[in-house]
């Protein structure tokens, strides 16, 4: 028997077929009932078709070309924007300009997009995670108008797949599972964990045109190196601290 969760892949590359309003409002609906803290869905997504408005979100996804390609584009924001504002409305005094609950906002709406993503392609759909929202937020929260206190988290690409997409594998679940208290991992440990994913043609592929000696170091010297992590961080950090003042 198929086993969805095992099965599924990405989808970068999307057919010229739209994902319908109606298709797009039912999937948000379900995903909305996601876990939540406290029930107060902390989170927002904004929809974007517009071929202009892509365009100018494009940089600050690197030119990755699905954000371009695919019929929707999904911008999962952590917002205490609304929540704050039914508050104010209902004689009720906010306390949430620090960090726990930026902390508790951003969780909700991971929770809300993965579910959101689960959602999608059980229906047929084709999903992509961007993990670089977060690197450049401000630019983005520009581009969408992003009030004080929404913050972009996470951004999804939709629409109909145009291929299958591509297995990339996993870490075995003894490298992730830990009983009773963690357990930390001896070099031996390290080696057989990552064993399998360092004998993939794509990772060997990657190593060779990267021209490094291992995986690891294409991650740690081309991919999510320390200067770009730095520079980033430091924009995200000026970013958080305008958009979601702290006391």
């Amino acid at each position: 028997m198929d086993n969805y969760f095992l099965d599924r892949r990405t989808v970068r590359q999307y057919t010229d077929r739209q994902v319908s309003d109606e298709l797009l409002c039912e999937i948000v609906l379900e995903a909305s009932h996601a876990p939540t803290t406290g029930n107060m869905q902390l989170y927002s997504v904004i929809a974007t078709r517009d071929a202009d408005i892509k365009r100018r979100l494009a940089p600050a996804h690197f030119g990755q070309p699905q954000v371009e390609n695919c019929s929707v584009l999904l911008t999962v924001c952590a917002d205490f924007n609304r929540f704050v504002l039914w508050c104010e409305q209902r004689g009720a005094e906010p306390g949430y300009d620090n960090l726990q609950s930026l902390v508790t906002a951003a969780l909700d709406a991971a929770i809300f997009a993965q579910q959101l993503c689960t959602v999608a392609e059980m229906r047929g759909l084709g999903t992509c995670y961007l993990g670089t929202t977060t690197y450049n937020a401000p630019q983005i929260a520009e581009v969408l108008g992003l009030p004080e206190r929404v913050l972009p988290v996470a951004t999804i690409s939709l629409g109909y797949p145009a291929n299958p997409g591509v297995e990339v594998g996993r870490l075995p679940v003894d490298a992730i599972l830990h009983s009773e208290t963690y357990h930390n991992y001896s070099p031996a440990d390290i080696d057989r964990l990552y064993s399998e994913k360092e004998a993939r043609e794509d990772s060997k592929a990657f190593v060779e045109e990267n021209g490094k000696e291992t995986l690891a170091q294409v991650f740690t010297d081309v991919r999510y190196a320390k200067p770009a992590n730095e520079a980033f961080s430091k924009v995200l950090l000026d970013y958080v601290l305008k958009a979601y003042p702290f006391k």
